[in-house]
């Protein structure tokens, strides 16, 4: 695995281009306000007319366009908008108007490796994926610091790539951190797996499981949120900070103890099973093609499960204890009026 920092890379070849970011939700704010203060000049913000995030972005300074215009006019050209709707958006308004030997860029791997987008082959294809939400890309840039991007190419017919790849990088703050070569393949399926096994799927089935439970028992839904849900967060930031052994020596002897003896309980031979089938339709392209099957048919299931899971009575005793603990909200990481 190879490693790059500021030092490794010339910001004068983003610097020297018109860069378009196609999109201005969390990580295309975050992407073209770091480059802005980077020094880079020509920056344009793609988006649908009448979109509500225009405002936001002439506000911030940026011209707006539509993504066929933005496309016709840049030399880099950045996709942060939602992955289920980038092969319409790339096959009716920037695949046909994008330049001769432009770059074409992407923040997740999912539509170049299962091949939903097929770019034209005079195309430059790169990935600059942050390893972080939109916010903490722009957050930690502002405060001096940086949060490490992947790098992958996929097309390289100039000769180019990977370096303009670098440089952009950098521009958005990775290099700080570090900047991570890695492929399309390798990002799309880890970053699928991480989500739906661990960080989205398998935290919040074990914490909405582990919460019936109690309830079911008999126990206080006030109690049970805080043990199955609140106090998560005490613990992944002991992980996050130093690693599992980091929580292990920080919390008792007794949670020390539960977690050995107990843990592999919940997680043992079936969960492990199921995670190997999980992998096996990801890596095959099914969970890929059931997403946008999805999406074909107005999303119809996805949102009847957005609203079952809104209406969860985690949420409602959720919503009340949080507002006990005023902290909370102010040091909010998530403003949906902006982001």
């Amino acid at each position: 695995m190879r490693v790059y920092y500021d030092r490794d890379a010339d910001l004068n070849l983003i610097k020297s281009r018109n860069v378009a970011v196609i999109g201005y939700g969390s990580q295309g704010h975050a992407h073209a306000l770091n480059m802005k203060d980077s020094g880079v000049r020509d920056i344009a913000i793609g988006l649908r007319p009448g979109s509500s995030s225009a405002p936001k972005a002439e506000g911030e300074g940026f011209r707006v366009m539509s993504p066929a215009q933005a496309a016709a006019w840049a030399d880099f050209v950045m996709v942060v908008t939602p992955d289920e709707g980038q092969r319409r958006l790339h096959d009716e308004e920037l695949g046909p108007n994008l330049k001769d030997g432009a770059t074409l860029a992407f923040a997740h791997g999912l539509n170049i490796h299962f091949k939903l987008i097929e770019p034209r082959p005079d195309l430059n294809v790169v990935m600059v994926a942050p390893k972080g939400p939109g916010h903490t890309v722009r957050g930690e840039f502002a405060r001096g610091a940086g949060v490490p991007c992947l790098l992958a190419i996929d097309r390289d017919p100039g000769g180019q790539s990977h370096e303009i790849g670098l440089s952009y990088a950098c521009a958005i703050g990775g290099g700080r951190a570090g900047v991570i070569e890695t492929t399309f393949r390798e990002e799309c399926e880890t970053d699928l797996f991480g989500e739906q096994v661990v960080l989205c799927g398998g935290l919040t089935s074990l914490i909405v499981a582990a919460y019936e439970t109690l309830v079911e028992a008999g126990y206080a839904p006030e109690m049970a949120y805080f043990e199955t849900l609140h106090e998560v967060k005490l613990i992944v930031d002991l992980i996050y900070e130093g690693g599992i052994a980091n929580m292990r020596y920080s919390v008792s002897n007794t949670a020390e103890y539960g977690d050995y003896t107990r843990g592999p309980r919940v997680i043992g031979d079936e969960a492990r099973a199921e995670m190997k089938r999980i992998l096996a339709e990801i890596q095959s392209g099914r969970f890929a093609r059931d997403w946008m099957l999805e999406n074909e048919v107005g999303q119809t299931s996805f949102k009847a499960m957005r609203r079952r899971s809104a209406e969860h009575p985690i949420e409602e005793v959720g919503e009340r204890l949080r507002a006990m603990m005023p902290w909370i909200a102010q040091n909010r990481l998530v403003d949906k009026s902006r982001n």
